[in-house]
């Protein structure tokens, strides 16, 4: 089975690092967090950097029924947007939420500052969906970080209640993988390094 151990001083946490690797939202089962763990999750997901302290991020949880309910708007939405699919794309997108116990869609907030770019705020926003991933596997629970395209369409941003000047900066599904995790070939550091030289 899937699963991550959890970490509790710095050799477990290098460990963990080391072998931290995403599951798949499609064989996700088992219950999700409690609401005591996913405060702590989210907690421990905003200990992110955050030039000017603005918080640019938020969260919208989806669990229980409401994974059925949104899925019902995508299923319209997607009807909208793609007449000629038939009833099997239609049945994908309508459980797109419900392959997973619970589902996080973190909210980049972004607005222009008059001292903080709106890419940093981005990226603060990036920082706090992979942190909120660490969190969930840290304490056993898998999770893969997706967009698909609900992070994209205004009509499924507005269903999920976005605002029009938001942006879904990560759709995290959690829950416990039905299969092994697999790891993924990584890049060769050594390549991507350069070091600068006058």
């Amino acid at each position: 089975m899937g699963g991550m151990t959890s970490f509790n001083d710095t050799s477990s946490l290098l460990a963990f690092l080391k072998t931290r690797k995403s599951a798949s939202a499609k064989a996700m089962g088992g219950e999700g967090p409690s609401q005591a763990e996913l405060n702590e999750m989210l907690e421990l997901a905003t200990r992110v950097p955050d030039h000017g302290k603005l918080a640019p991020w938020r969260f919208v949880i989806f669990e229980g029924k409401a994974r059925d309910a949104i899925g019902e708007k995508f299923r319209a939405r997607w009807a909208e947007l793609n007449p000629t699919h038939g009833e099997d794309s239609l049945k994908f997108q309508a459980g797109l939420f419900a392959r997973a116990p619970m589902v996080v869609v973190v909210v980049s907030s972004a607005a222009p500052h008059a001292k903080i770019p709106v890419w940093e705020q981005q990226m603060s926003a990036a920082a706090v969906s992979f942190n909120l991933e660490l969190a969930a596997q840290a304490m056993n629970f898998d999770v893969q970080w997706q967009t698909d395209w609900v992070a994209y369409d205004e009509g499924a941003k507005a269903a999920m209640g976005l605002k029009p000047d938001e942006n879904v900066a990560g759709v995290i599904y959690i829950g416990k993988s039905t299969v092994p995790l697999e790891d993924r070939p990584r890049p060769e550091v050594a390549k991507l390094v350069t070091k600068w030289s006058a």
